[in-house]
């Protein structure tokens, strides 16, 4: 089997996987910032990440998967000015912040589930880790590379870019930082208008505050990762995962953190998603242009044209490169749920299908040789829509043994089946049974195999009323199942069913 490849946004190459302390791997992932419901922007770096655990489960490491949440520092500009996304939320709905939170997290949570996301090994809290920030800013003012002004406390970039520096992941000079950044609230507390915070001084107003060394206040938002990654993953982890738009500030500041308060990188190997787009703008309720997952599984939204399962939506997201963009629209939903129904139902299909002594030559090949094409896409960097691609070649094969166009023996059968299984449930994290209608309604591969039971005793009684020359009956059969949304054919060999969804 090939070596894994990842693409190192660090280096702008694809590298060869080698874990730091084999078999054991770190991973860490930016999780949402809980201030609302999620939406298909929180789906893909969720749904992307769960693919990597899985593999990487697979090729049998121990993996160690952190995703945070972020319930307070986020500041509305993504920045050190404005107001605390989640506090703003609370006073809005006159609540506590951390009921916003909690409601929010409950509704990511909810929506992983349906989404078959699997639950990472630990899911930290920014406030439930003030002092382990806490400690990572006073590491970094004691290494000469942060200043405190006013109550609160930044980081130093010109000082840092002496020995340093600081844009080597996003590819950017001091003077790109300089134009990129905004002349923001506090900017008369900084040495330079790059400079970003590392603790905010709470005003009057603020409720979300701790006690601290330069009085009281909360963390910046950037410091919560590299401080919790390095509790739980230690000082050097292998992968750090997330959108691509938190190259530039969020990751490049967590590198300059780790950096400036132990003097080396913490990350071997960082990956970044591409981002959702609608109208080619990116995704996201800063922009207000978002769709929340129980829109899409509802409908109810007026860009929508019908409710989505949650399994077209996870097949949509891993149909494109996680690298590559995703633009929205009900034509590319709808084609993804086309293509999930043709997979899950040759699947479905695997179990009807007649064993022949031997397989024909194509179908014996491609039995032999389906894994290890799938494995070869997936260590080529997780290309899952070319993992899909050769799945889609074996929903042909089966379609054919299934008319009685082609042989397959009971071993060519099993690896095939196995494979296809393999792929699709245990790596693409689809579940059976759950394309289209009966996603909605909580369809399970029980169901899948009652129905396909039910089918073949009804093509029973009819292939017996045939017999007797009962045309009558066997018509009616017939017309019911297609009524019901089965599609039966007559063949040589006997009658073939499909459910059309």
């Amino acid at each position: 089997m090939s070596e894994l490849l990842i693409y190192n946004t660090l280096t702008r190459e694809k590298e060869l996987f080698r874990p730091l302390n084999a078999p054991h791997v770190g991973m860490y992932v930016c999780g949402p910032t809980v201030y609302g419901d999620p939406h298909l922007g929180h789906a893909r770096p969720a749904i992307t990440f769960d693919v990597v655990f899985r593999y990487l489960q697979h090729l049998g490491y121990k993996v160690r998967y952190v995703r945070n949440i972020t319930d307070v520092g986020h500041l509305e500009h993504d920045s050190d000015d404005g107001d605390d996304k989640i506090q703003k939320k609370a006073q809005l709905e006159q609540l506590e912040p951390m009921e916003v939170a909690q409601h929010y997290t409950n509704s990511y949570h909810a929506a992983m589930e349906r989404l078959n996301v699997l639950q990472p090994s630990i899911e930290p809290h920014a406030t439930g880790h003030i002092i382990e920030q806490q400690q990572l800013v006073q590491r970094i003012l004691d290494n000469g590379y942060a200043y405190v002004s006013n109550g609160s406390v930044y980081f130093d970039i010109e000082a840092y870019n002496k020995k340093h520096h600081y844009g080597k992941l996003s590819g950017r000079n001091q003077t790109d930082v300089l134009n990129a950044s905004r002349a923001l609230d506090g900017v008369g507390e900084k040495h330079s208008q790059a400079d970003f915070a590392l603790w905010k001084h709470a005003q009057p107003e603020h409720i979300m505050r701790w006690p601290s060394p330069w009085g009281e206040g909360f963390p910046g938002w950037h410091c919560e990762c590299t401080a919790m990654g390095r509790k739980y993953l230690g000082k050097h982890f292998d992968i750090h995962g997330g959108g691509l738009d938190l190259v530039f500030p969020h990751h490049e500041c967590e590198i300059a953190q780790a950096v400036a308060s132990e003097g080396e990188e913490m990350v071997h190997y960082w990956m970044h998603n591409n981002m959702i787009t609608i109208n080619g703008k990116k995704m996201g309720k800063s922009l207000g242009n978002f769709i929340t997952l129980e829109a899409f599984f509802t409908g109810e939204h007026e860009l929508l044209d019908k409710a989505y399962s949650p399994m077209t939506i996870r097949f949509f997201i891993l149909s494109a490169h996680y690298r590559g963009t995703v633009d929205f629209s009900n034509e590319a939903l709808q084609a993804a749920e086309k293509g999930l129904d043709r997979l899950l139902n040759a699947i479905a299909e695997l179990q009807r299908l007649p064993v022949a002594d031997t397989s024909d030559a194509d179908i014996h090949t491609l039995a032999d040789t389906l894994a290890q094409r799938c494995y070869d896409a997936m260590n080529d960097d997780f290309a899952t829509p070319q993992v899909i691609s050769h799945l889609f070649e074996a929903c042909n094969a089966v379609n054919r043994i299934a008319a009685r166009q082609a042989h397959i023996s009971a071993d060519d059968l099993k690896r095939l089946g196995d494979t296809m299984h393999l792929f699709s449930f245990d790596l693409l994290g689809l579940l059976p049974g759950a394309s289209g209608a009966t996603a909605a309604t909580g369809g399970s591969t029980a169901r899948e195999e009652a129905f396909g039971k039910a089918v073949d005793m009804l093509l029973e009684l009819r292939a017996v009323a045939k017999a007797n020359k009962d045309w009558a009956t066997s018509d009616k059969i017939r017309d019911m199942l297609n009524e019901a949304g089965f599609e039966v054919k007559d063949t040589k060999d006997g009658a073939t069913w499909k459910l059309n969804r």
